[in-house]
């Protein structure tokens, strides 16, 4: 009689069911990540996510507020990145450049929320809702207030606003991601602050926060 399956020669019953454990290579720097990714290894994009998902996701929701399948949003961002690698000429810039990518998702969503309320699809009961856990009511109203002030600003002064205000980034660092100039930057935010301040003095939850002389600096 022959012998069935694929045992080896000289393999015991125990080592053939042994099951095979792969171990993914670990990449110790954002220039590795990125030779992985142009070099076509998968493990290059798993590594990719598990490294900057948490910075992809917080600029996302400091631009568009808690809510609203973010998930989607940041699996976007993650995806028009590892199709677009090529064009990064400048491994060490991985973070800012994917933090750029979410910026430009993020203005095609404010946009397209926009859209949608001229033109809405979906009557206003059936339109999906999530929250984020705030630590009192009284926060819970101001985040929600604010978001909605910013969004009655234009999609490029809001992104500037929250990436400098919202997120805190510098300066040079809200150009670099919105790929403009430090004077374009400069002029957006102005515009930002003033639309920003003259419509939430008619709101009672951030009127009186204004009244109490806070500034952006």
């Amino acid at each position: 009689m022959g012998m069935t399956g694929t045992k080896r020669l000289g393999q015991s019953d125990g080592e053939r069911a042994r099951p095979q454990v792969l171990r993914l290579p670990f990449f110790e720097s954002d220039s590795a990540i990125v030779a992985a990714l142009k070099g076509g290894q998968a493990a290059g994009g798993a590594a990719l996510y598990d490294r900057h998902h948490g910075h992809v996701r917080r600029v996302l929701i400091r631009l568009l507020g808690p809510g609203a399948h973010l998930g989607d949003l940041v699996q976007d961002v993650f995806v028009a990145a590892i199709d677009s690698i090529d064009r990064l000429e400048q491994p060490e810039s991985l973070r800012a450049w994917l933090g750029s990518i979410a910026v430009f998702r993020a203005r095609a969503e404010i946009r397209a929320r926009a859209r949608s309320r001229w033109f809405p699809l979906f009557a206003d009961d059936e339109l999906p809702e999530a929250h984020a856990r705030v630590a009192t009511p009284e926060i819970d109203e101001a985040v929600r207030t604010t978001y909605l002030v910013l969004d009655k600003l234009a999609a490029d002064e809001r992104i500037a606003f929250a990436l400098r205000f919202v997120d805190g980034m510098e300066l040079v660092e809200v150009a670099d991601a919105c790929e403009v100039s430090l004077a374009t930057i400069k002029r957006r935010l102005a515009r930002a602050q003033a639309k920003f301040t003259n419509i939430a003095r008619t709101y009672p939850v951030l009127h009186e926060w204004l009244e109490r002389g806070q500034r952006w600096t």
